[in-house]
């Protein structure tokens, strides 16, 4: 399928100690050879070999180059890597010299398309590549490699051969109607196997919710009276002075933001303007801003005045986020406070904070259970949950079986479609085309 010989910088072009260029094709190994002052036409897999990038009859630098043979690589073909000292200048050389030799310059994501193409990884592991290289926190990384680890065949395989059973027993019954001993397959028979089937699949669903939620960090909004206290909690959560802190009510009047990380959880953190009634129309557009902030936000941080009793703005906020994933924190205050967290955020002893968010979600913090890694793959679990909900609703109605198999038979494709197994050639460019090059 891919006749051309690529090569790529692997490494972040800029200046370091070791940059890598890569190789992968048919000719990789001849390509390196023309500019390599070593043979290694017959080198063994999985060697590295010590020497210089030639220029004609001058050096251009010092390497190490490794060989990996077909098919035990990661893109099954043959693979070079040449480390090379990290100039940008040097590197930007040797990958000329071997693009001047007959290699083509991969595409983005070219390398890992290969190997998806060639069937070493399914799409899913694809996927999860990218998402280690992007991963920002330990949950991320986490689910990125048992994404790698082929954690979504495993996954969803049962879920594909429980559909493949019902369609068989369908077809069975279409083809072979005559014989008397097949047992005649009804809707009657179908329906607990299909509920059983979308059990799993909304537990599925849960879980990859939950844990995209923890991959791309929790929004967090600190909500609170005018000079409660807001400004100061954000700069003790990040530890720097990033919001402007006075006693003047009303000082902040534009959302103000940051990202902290407590255990394994990442928090986006939003700073919002007081939520009251005001003339001021600049601090207006504020409160609008917080409101939309916390209509969007996962966890409320909810502050108060622990130095004072509650008033008729602490009730209203108290009602405005009563539905919401919310802690109730006392601040400035040195009274004992029976209900709620007690803080003093100038001060900045926040740890009791710290201890009951990291235990809000300790609880669902994914432990060894894969889960799908990103909206595509989620999207599609949910296609494949509605084309079998409306084979259920029609298995309710008493429709014939062979009448409802489209509908299963969408619902096992947008299963397949996850792992690449079922797919379109311009989704899979696009997808690809999001990786950084050399990868």
């Amino acid at each position: 399928m891919f006749e051309k010989t690529i090569a790529a910088i692997s490494t972040a072009l800029q200046d370091g100690a070791i940059s890598i260029v890569r190789l992968s094709g048919n000719q990789a190994i001849e390509i390196v050879q023309k500019v390599f002052d070593r043979n290694i036409l017959h080198a063994k897999s999985h060697t590295i070999h010590y020497g210089f990038i030639m220029d004609g009859e001058s050096p251009v630098d010092e390497v190490l180059v490794s060989i990996f043979r077909a098919p035990k690589t990661y893109t099954t073909e043959d693979v070079v890597e040449i480390n090379c000292h990290g100039g940008v200048f040097i590197t930007r050389k040797i990958l000329s010299l071997v693009l001047q030799n007959g290699a083509s310059l991969a595409q983005s994501g070219e390398f890992t398309q290969r190997a998806f193409y060639h069937g070493r990884i399914d799409l899913s592991q694809a996927e999860a590549v990218q998402d280690m290289i992007e991963a920002s926190n330990d949950r991320a990384s986490q689910m990125a490699i048992y994404g790698i680890k082929g954690s979504v065949k495993k996954l969803l395989q049962p879920l594909i051969d429980g559909i493949m059973d019902i369609i068989a027993q369908i077809e069975v019954n279409i083809d072979y109607p005559e014989y008397e001993d097949i047992e005649q397959l009804t809707t009657q028979d179908l329906i607990p196997k299909t509920r059983v089937w979308l059990e799993k699949i909304d537990m599925i669903l849960k879980q990859s919710q939950t844990g995209q939620l923890y991959k791309r960090g929790i929004d967090t909004v600190i909500v609170g009276k005018p000079n409660v206290g807001k400004s100061s909690l954000l700069n003790a959560l990040l530890e720097e002075d990033k919001a402007i802190v006075t006693d003047i009510a009303g000082t902040t009047r534009d959302i103000v933001e940051g990202q902290i990380h407590i255990g394994s959880l990442q928090l986006n953190l939003i700073d919002t303007a007081g939520i009251r009634e005001s003339s001021d129309r600049i601090e207006q557009i504020g409160i609008e801003k917080s409101q939309e902030k916390l209509n969007q936000a996962k966890l409320v941080i909810l502050l108060m005045d622990g130095s004072q009793d509650l008033d008729e703005q602490d009730q209203v906020l108290l009602d405005l986020t009563k539905d919401k994933e919310r802690l109730i924190v006392y601040n400035k205050g040195d009274l004992k406070v029976r209900d709620g967290i007690c803080i003093s955020a100038k001060e900045k002893r926040i740890q009791p904070l710290l201890d009951a968010i990291e235990s809000l979600y300790e609880k669902n913090l994914l432990k060894e259970n894969p889960i799908l890694s990103n909206e595509r793959q989620i999207g599609l679990l949910q296609q494949a949950k509605d084309d079998m909900n409306r084979a259920l609703d029609a298995m309710l109605l008493g429709v014939e079986p062979d009448l409802i198999e489209i509908d299963i038979q969408l619902a096992h494709d947008h299963l397949k479609e996850i792992l690449g197994q079922v797919h379109r050639d311009d989704l899979l460019d696009t997808l690809f085309s999001n990786f950084c090059l050399g990868k």
